[in-house]
Parts: structure tokens; C-alpha cells; sequence
């Protein structure tokens, strides 16, 4: 009868055992200074080793030429074990056995000595689905067994086992096997069954198994009885249901163009070819994150799950894109991917997915868009991430000007006064009282068209250039342009709202700040205008 890869090559000792060192060489250590404890737990991902730890622990401790850590291999006890059929070793599986019943029995059965061997023990698999009421008739008896006893715990979620039971236990957490170790460990075995299998097609089914052993074992097996005694690595990704560099990178290339067009045509195709559209989204996740790693740690790094052919084309590619793009892209494709798993229209969630990884790589960085502005905006080459400084300008000699006409005060002729009393009529009739007493102590000048109002800081929340324009609109037919600037406003009733005297000067305030360095550098980046300066020491 044909015995399955996975069992056929099942690990008999230490030695062959693929990964977990820590583990290997603490039970070895214990063993061999007769420190064995009463109690263990091991726990990680499916298919690493967990239950053949177990039974590789019961064979070394049961050996006829043990305890020892190298058992025979030969004598009753090992052969049996390695079987499956021991009397000594009793494997339960926890998800069948769970009940409070069934955790009685075992405690019965415990009281009683190893028929032959020299330990009676018990491998509980999937021991994080027995039920509460049943760890704890197991609690008193896994605290303090006969001396011939030893519990082993196997689960996949250690966090479900009571803190009562894992402190009375050693525990061992098991890894996931590497990328090289698990194609190492497939080419020995394709030697052992003379099967040819090139370095891409068992890298396809190492990634397939995603660091279980027995996964991808299983996966070996399938594409065996599909390909026969060679296997060929597109008809293995195509039995996975794993895609190729190639059509993944479709996507790439309609980002690298901007081509929104092709993108739709990708989904359509998956659409025709039945391709499961959310497996699609989580393999270009994988893919992004590929690149991202080439691109940050290089081709030759350990983190990249790939063959040598597919490390170096993923690092020609992901050249072509800088880190920050290659990050948007991942979150982008989790984000699309979580939503995939809850969507009712798969295709059209794929599609807008998509195109906004198109719209994300148009994206500048902000470095990028400040210095075409600096260049005004022509985007004519590549600019510099961070403007130059400005180099400070020398202050130009006074020169003799014309100065424009002064701007007279409105308050300062009988005509103003009566513009002034209108307006403040008409914020008053249009209940704006604060805004009418903010005119109060306002400083109103005017010029052909235009009528500005300077207001006191204090009161700005009260003179509004909206206000202001709805009032003058019910008295003044011709149309004027309002300006209202703040911190320079006189109280009613002093001298310049008089006219006797003019307000402060500021030029030479005002002169100084613009031939600042920093300020010309920032009006030359943002080609802006400085409105008002106020000296903050005032």
C-alpha cells in the first residue's frame, strides 16, 4: 500500500529533524543529564513538527538501550512507536476527545504502570480545544503524575491553553522552517524517489507550504502523481494555483506607464481564465512585498522566500520603483485585499483597486513638488529635494522715489462722517451692533474705488470684510472694493482719527523684514506677497 511523502519521510531521531535547534538541543541536554520533566507543551504552526517531536522524545526515552537521545531504531520498542501503535504511547486527538468523561478515563488510566516500556506517554494533539471543566479534572494529576508518566501537549494555539496547565509544563515554541531548508529538504527527497525537479519548481511548492513542512511535502506529493518523474514549474504554480512573476507583473507595468487601460484588461483576464480574484490580490500583496525587500535588503537576502532566477528578476523590477511607491502599493493591495474577503462584486472592488494603485503612483513626493514650484511649476527635469538656500541680498541704497498720495481718512471730512454714520446705521439696523461698536474704534481710510478699514486686534471677531461688504451694499450703489487688516486700528477719539496726526510709520520695520534672508527665500519658493508686518516685540 503506498505510503504518503509526508509520512513515508517522517523524522525517526533528532538528527533528522529539519529546524528547531532550540528545541532538538534542550530535550537532548535534558535527557542526556536525566532532567526530563513531567510535562510539556509544544506549540507553533501546523506541519513543523510538533507531534513527531513527540513521538521521536517517546522513542528515545523507551529505547531498550535508554534513556538516550540516539535511539536504535531496531528494538520493539522504537519500531512500534514509529508505527504508531505502542502500547505505552497513547496519542489522543483533543478535538474528538475533549469532554470531561474522556479527560476521567485518561486520569484512570495514568495510576496504572507501562505495560513494557519504561514511560507510559501521552501526546494530547490539538490540546487547546479541551474544554475548560476538563483541563481542570487533568490539573491535579498533570501537576503531580506517577513517576512513569509524561505529558506532551501539542497545539497550534497556545494562548487557549489555561495559565493553570502551561505553568506545570515546559514549553517549546516551534518555528516555521526556512525558505533554503525546505527546498533542501524536497531535493533530498526527490533524490531518494528519482524525481527531477529544477530549483523553480520546488520553490513553488516550498512557498505553497508557507514554512510547514508537511504542506508542502503534501504539495510534492500531488505534483508527482500530476507530472510523473519530472516536474515542470509553470504546470506546479498552475496546480497551486500560484501565479507567475510574469502575469503579476502586468501589474507593475501598468504602473510603471500609468496605463489604467491595462489594468482593467488584467482583471478581465483573470475573469475569463476563472483565477480566484481574492487569491489574486493576496499573491500581489506577496509580490509588493517581494519587491519592497529587494529593494530595501537586495536580491541575496534571506528574506526573500524565492529561487535565484526570481530573486534577480524582482530586483530588476522593484528597481524601476522607489520604497515609497513600493509601500503605497503594499497597503494599497492589504487594504484591497481585506476588502475582497466581505465583497459581493469581487470584480468591480478588483478594478477600482486597481486604478488607485494607478492614481497612488502619480504621487510626488512633497520634496519633488516644492521644487518645480520653485522652478514655476514647469516640472522641465528632475528638481532638488530641498531648495538651495537663498544667498542673503544686500540692502539697496536709499534712492529718491515718488511717493504716492497719502491716503486721506475718511472721519476727517463732513462727506466721511456721513458714510461712516450711514454704515454704522446700517450694521446696526441689520443687527451687527458689535460689529457697528468695532467701527467705532477703527481707523477708515479710502482711495479712488477702494475704502480700507484698520481695526484693533482685540476686536477682529467683530469687523468682518463680509459684514462690512453687506452693509455698504444697502446705502452704496457704486461698487467698492473693502479691505480690512488688523493690529493698527487707533480708540475713537484719538488724534489720528482726527487727522491731526498721521499713524506710525513702519517703512523702515517693514524694510528690514523683506531684506531678510529666510523671508526672500520663501518668497521665491512660494512667489508670494508679504501683506503686513507687525513687530512681535510691540
Amino acid at each position: 500500500m503506498y505510503q504518503v511523502i509526508a509520512r513515508k519521510y517522517r523524522p525517526q531521531s533528532f538528527a533528522e529533524l529539519v529546524n528547531q535547534e532550540h528545541v532538538k538541543t534542550t530535550l537532548e541536554n535534558g535527557i542526556a543529564q536525566n532532567r526530563t520533566a513531567h510535562g510539556y507543551i509544544f506549540s507553533g504552526q501546523r506541519g513543523t513538527g510538533k507531534t513527531t517531536v513527540a513521538r521521536i522524545l517517546a522513542r528515545c526515552l523507551n529505547c531498550a538501550e535508554g534513556p538516550t537521545a540516539k535511539p536504535c531504531g531496531v528494538c520493539p520498542s522504537c519500531l512500534e512507536i514509529a508505527a504508531g501503535n505502542a502500547m505505552d504511547v497513547i496519542e489522543i486527538d483533543a478535538a474528538s476527545n475533549r469532554g470531561i468523561n474522556e479527560m476521567r478515563e485518561l486520569r484512570e488510566n495514568v495510576r496504572y504502570r507501562p505495560a513494557r516500556d519504561r514511560y507510559k506517554v501521552f501526546i494530547i494533539d490539538e490540546a487547546h480545544q479541551i474544554t475548560t471543566e476538563a483541563f481542570n479534572a487533568l490539573l491535579k494529576t498533570l501537576e503531580e503524575p506517577p513517576e512513569w508518566v509524561i505529558f506532551v501537549l501539542c497545539t497550534t494555539e497556545s494562548h487557549k491553553i489555561p495559565a493553570t496547565i502551561s505553568s506545570r509544563c515546559q514549553q517549546f515554541t516551534f518555528r516555521s522552517v526556512g525558505f533554503d531548508e525546505l527546498v533542501a529538504r524536497m531535493e533530498w527527497i526527490c533524490g531518494q524517489e528519482g524525481i527531477e525537479a529544477d530549483a523553480e519548481a520546488l520553490a513553488v511548492l516550498a512557498q505553497a507550504g508557507e514554512g510547514s513542512v508537511r504542506d508542502s511535502l503534501s504539495a510534492l506529493d500531488q505534483a508527482i502523481a500530476c507530472c510523473g518523474t519530472k516536474l515542470d514549474a509553470a504546470e506546479v504554480r498552475a496546480l497551486v494555483g500560484a501565479f507567475s512573476l510574469d502575469s503579476l507583473h502586468q501589474v507593475t507595468e501598468a504602473l510603471g506607464e500609468s496605463n489604467s487601460k491595462r489594468m482593467l484588461e488584467v482583471v478581465d483576464e483573470l475573469e475569463r481564465s476563472g483565477r480566484n480574484l481574492q487569491h489574486f490580490c493576496r499573491e500581489l500583496a506577496r509580490y509588493f512585498r517581494n519587491l519592497l525587500v529587494a529593494k530595501i535588503a537586495g536580491q541575496d537576502t534571506r528574506l526573500l522566500a524565492a529561487s535565484k532566477q526570481e530573486r534577480s528578476r524582482l530586483a530588476e523590477i522593484a528597481a524601476g520603483f522607489s520604497e515609497q511607491d513600493l509601500t503605497r502599493y503594499l497597503q494599497l493591495t492589504l487594504d484591497l485585499f481585506r476588502d475582497l474577503q466581505y465583497s459581493l462584486q469581487p470584480r468591480l472592488h478588483l478594478e477600482v483597486g486597481l486604478l488607485r494603485l494607478v492614481e497612488a503612483g502619480k504621487l510626488l513626493p512633497i520634496e519633488e513638488a516644492l521644487g518645480m514650484l520653485r522652478q514655476g511649476g514647469t516640472g522641465g527635469g528632475p528638481a532638488s529635494p530641498v531648495p538651495p538656500k537663498a544667498t542673503p541680498r544686500p540692502t539697496p541704497a536709499p534712492q529718491a522715489q515718488v511717493k504716492p498720495a497719502p491716503l486721506r481718512d475718511v472721519t476727517a471730512t463732513a462727506g466721511a462722517q456721513d458714510f461712516k454714520s450711514k454704515l454704522r446705521a446700517a450694521l446696526m439696523e441689520l443687527g451687527m451692533k458689535y460689529s457697528a461698536d468695532a467701527l467705532d474704534h477703527s481707523l477708515v481710510t479710502e482711495s479712488p474705488g477702494e475704502v480700507q478699514f484698520t481695526v484693533p486686534e482685540e476686536l477682529a471677531l467683530s469687523m468682518k470684510q463680509a459684514d462690512l461688504q453687506k452693509a455698504i451694499r444697502t446705502f452704496e450703489p457704486r461698487p467698492l472694493k473693502i479691505k480690512v487688516t488688523y493690529g493698527s486700528g487707533s480708540p475713537a477719539g484719538s488724534k489720528s482719527q482726527t487727522g491731526s496726526e498721521p499713524p506710525v510709520d513702519q517703512d523702515e520695520v517693514s524694510r528690514r523684514a523683506l531684506a531678510h534672508p529666510q523671508v526672500q527665500r520663501f518668497q521665491e519658493l512660494f512667489d508670494g506677497q508679504v501683506r503686513n508686518v507687525r513687530n512681535l516685540k510691540e
